[in-house]
């Protein structure tokens, strides 16, 4: 019998997975990226390259030998301080302190079946895109919820499982950078893109905060919901056709003691989000600036323990509610399992750091930034052209490197100063990378739980693979990144501000 020969579209999907597989892992790749920065800055150095500084007129900048006897000096002192100073670091493992409750406890999980639940059959389907897309306040943990529930869902309501799953996945990934709320990824991503644009301007990077994209992050939900909706319905089902497979499901509520749960939660979530307003509402709250103001402000500089918070206290009341916290050392086995789940994460934060304090240290940043205006700027390449040109480099990437917060650490550094010389903000420049980043994850053979949401469809077709996952979430990719991109060009041209305090514009 002849083999079936493959189409250009699967040869495409196998040469992607090829490539990707031939890379380093994350943790060793930035150890690469550090040593070749080392490297780079002697050879650079040597050809005594200097570039006008972009924000203080009159002052030169060199490239900066880190392998001279000075620069020796400097990797060996500051190896611990790079590690500790990476910007994510902090931010995200106290994040993740409140949200590890929430989730170890069961409240996440209760909370966002609960709410898929609630939804009218007509907007199930609409409703399981938006608790995918508002999941990523839990960081990961939309990934190992959702998928098998939109799946148990739709199997119980007579369609097909597989689009359920879809639906599902397509929010929690394709809709990471979007939601109602501030979540973990937002302060490490900002952090990275502040310390970016300190390249160029520190007293700019000084104003920045990490809500820099939440009025767009926010339309961005009701956009993404629809079009993830009318993919599902209009594209996925009539693709798979009618479920013929034996798996068959009865979907369950929620559990009396869930229930109870939750009430505690929500009435201790309302007592600590009260006590919050207190400090930031009124006038001479302790939490506003010495103006009055919020946007710069000690509330806009305490989002991380707020956000902390105010997932801690409502998981801590779900777990003594539904016996899942006796005592506190059930509480410290929970933040310790949590911590634990990071231990990638400080790994790959070491390297990373290195990388990041090196490229800074060596002044490579503002030279390529200064010279890589200087050819946009001849290339004509600005605008919206440009923002789409970087969009699209940002996707080809995702493809490859799975981590957000590993492409941007890398990324940041080179095309926020690019985009501040060209006269973009680097707000925009971040939710331009947030925008390819989420709408290419669904289909990246690489991203972290791709893996798992395989084995999740095997459950109802054993012959699911990568090539068959990938081209049943193609079209929501497709389709998101088209949307989002033209939101944000719509965005661009009626001239608002992505977040609070966060033009569009860099003006030095």
């Amino acid at each position: 019998m002849e083999k079936k020969r493959k189409g250009f579209f699967q040869k495409f999907l196998d040469g992607i997975e090829f490539a990707g597989n031939k890379l380093p892992h994350p943790v060793t790749l930035f150890a690469l990226l550090a040593l070749l920065v080392l490297v780079l800055s002697a050879i650079i150095s040597s050809f005594g390259i200097s570039v006008e500084h972009p924000g203080q007129e009159g002052e030169m900048v060199e490239v900066k030998n880190l392998l001279n006897a000075e620069g020796i000096q400097y990797i060996f002192t500051s190896m611990v301080d790079n590690f500790i100073g990476f910007a994510p670091l902090g931010v995200v493992l106290a994040t993740m302190l409140g949200i590890g409750i929430a989730e170890r406890t069961g409240l996440i999980s209760a909370m966002l079946r609960g709410f898929v639940l609630s939804v009218p059959r007509f907007l199930i389907t609409a409703g399981l895109v938006f608790a995918g897309i508002m999941s990523s306040v839990a960081s990961d943990a939309g990934y190992v919820v959702l998928p098998p529930l939109g799946a148990v869902i739709f199997a119980a309501l007579g369609r097909h499982p597989l689009a359920g799953l879809a639906a599902a996945f397509a929010g929690v990934s394709g809709g990471f950078s979007a939601n109602l709320l501030l979540s973990a990824t937002d302060p490490m991503l900002g952090e990275l893109t502040i310390a970016a644009a300190a390249i160029i301007d520190p007293a700019y990077a000084e104003g920045m905060n990490i809500a820099m994209n939440y009025y767009f992050i926010i339309a961005s939900v009701f956009v993404l919901t629809l079009a993830g909706a009318f993919v599902t319905e209009k594209i996925i089902e009539p693709r798979l056709g009618e479920y013929k497979g034996e798996y068959r499901e009865e979907l369950t509520g929620l559990s009396a003691e869930e229930k109870k749960g939750m009430l505690w939660a929500a009435i201790s979530f309302l007592i600590a989000a009260a006590a919050f307003a207190m400090l930031i509402v009124p006038e001479n709250g302790a939490l506003r600036a010495e103006d009055g103001g919020i946007v710069q402000s000690p509330f806009m500089s305490s989002l991380v323990p707020i956000i902390t918070i105010l997932f801690f206290i409502p998981g801590l009341f779900y777990g003594i509610a539904t016996k899942n916290i006796k005592n506190d050392k059930d509480v410290a086995s929970h933040l310790t399992d949590t911590m634990a789940s990071m231990g990638m994460f400080i790994v790959l934060a070491f390297t990373a750091g290195q990388f990041v304090a090196y490229f800074a240290e060596s002044n490579m940043g503002m030279v390529i930034g200064v010279y890589g205006a200087e050819f946009l700027q001849g290339a004509n390449l600005t605008g919206i052209p440009l923002i789409l040109s970087f969009i699209f480099i940002t996707g080809v990437i995702n493809l490859f490197i799975g981590s957000a917060s590993a492409k941007w650490a890398m990324m940041a550094p080179v095309f926020v100063p690019i985009m501040m010389q060209l006269g973009y903000s680097p707000e925009l420049t971040q939710m331009a990378y947030r925008i390819a980043d989420s709408s290419t994850n669904i289909i990246s053979p690489l991203m972290t739980y791709f893996a798992i949401i395989i084995a999740f469809a095997q459950k109802y077709d054993k012959k699911m693979g990568i090539g068959t996952l990938i081209s049943v979430m193609f079209p929501y990719s497709i389709i998101f990144l088209i949307v989002w991109s033209i939101m944000l060009i719509v965005w661009m041209m009626l001239g608002l501000d992505l977040g609070p305090g966060s033009p569009l514009h860099y003006n030095n």
